[in-house]
């Protein structure tokens, strides 16, 4: 495998959204926080354990809540805050890399970006090229969540999830990533991933938590050249069969409503991108709006 050099790991633990982590869904996560780690906004037992919705077991009676109130069971408000976290050592992971030190690096073939999106963004795509690829980083966005202060299920840009951790104009850091493609010899892939899109019901159309590895095995071996893929009006997805659904209880067509292409979703979203570009002026590299140009034009 052709890989884009070599990184390495700044960060030295984990951190996640409590509610909905159990040992079905998440079990080397619930392995990782069983020690020396920090909770916040969950609820607490009479004996001083963490808890909170959808943690294995049954409910308990009576709790302090998140907020440091007493709780009792059928309570119609949650115990638990629906964006309580908790964070742990990377070390405490039962399945840790053993090159996590590696002083070298580990190769990159692949980047991944994530957005929660509700529509539009598929389960999951990869990038034409390069230059789409970090356009879309540059067009990231999620639905605002219990994380965010103000109204929820707002869109709101993040490019490369890295807009709060930005100490100058994002525009200038497209340059860079586009940038990159000369100075790396074989510039990994770029995918984007969406675990959080939704049917007609309201309910999620991806079982996602520990189920996402299906998708990111596809990633792997689409980076590996061992795996085809489709091409859509918008990227590549995934062809039917090829993300492994042995063992899992799901309605096919719910993995296919989840890597649908909506036309008409896109055409919004292409426009969405436009005002967004439009904020930063002529700073936005060239080759960015190009793309967009070119994706719009897909759809005539």
């Amino acid at each position: 495998m052709k890989t884009g050099g070599c990184g390495v790991n700044p960060e030295n633990g984990y951190f996640g959204v409590a509610p909905g982590t159990n040992m079905k869904s998440n079990p080397n996560a619930m392995k990782t926080i069983s020690k020396n780690t920090i909770f916040t906004n969950v609820a607490v037992t009479k004996n001083g354990e963490v808890w909170w919705e959808g943690l294995d077991g049954e409910v308990p009676e009576e709790l302090t809540d998140w907020q440091g109130r007493p709780w009792k069971k059928g309570s119609a408000e949650k115990a638990a805050h629906p964006n309580s976290r908790f964070t742990a050592p990377a070390s405490n992971n039962p399945i840790l890399s053993p090159r996590v030190h590696d002083p070298m690096g580990v190769p990159i073939s692949a980047i991944i970006f994530g957005g929660r999106r509700s529509n539009t963004v598929p389960l999951v795509m990869q990038a034409f090229n390069w230059a789409h690829g970090v356009y879309l980083g540059a067009t990231l966005a999620s639905e605002t969540t219990a994380a965010a202060t103000g109204a929820t299920g707002v869109v709101r840009r993040d490019p490369m999830a890295m807009l709060p951790f930005a100490g100058y104009n994002m525009a200038d850091y497209w340059a860079h990533w586009l940038k990159m493609q000369k100075a790396v010899p074989f510039a990994p892939k770029i995918f984007m991933v969406n675990w959080f899109r939704k049917g007609k019901d309201g309910k999620f159309l991806w079982p996602g938590y520990g189920e996402n590895m299906r998708v990111l095995k596809w990633i792997v071996d689409r980076a590996a050249g061992r795996v085809g893929a489709t091409e859509s009006l918008f990227g590549w997805v995934p062809r039917q069969g090829h993300i492994d659904l042995s063992g899992l209880d799901i309605d096919p067509a719910k993995v296919d409503e989840a890597t649908a292409i909506s036309e008409s979703e896109w055409k919004a979203e292409l426009e969405s991108q436009k005002a967004w570009f439009d904020t930063f002026g002529d700073k936005v590299p060239r080759s960015l709006e190009l793309t967009r140009q070119q994706l719009l034009s897909r759809l005539e």
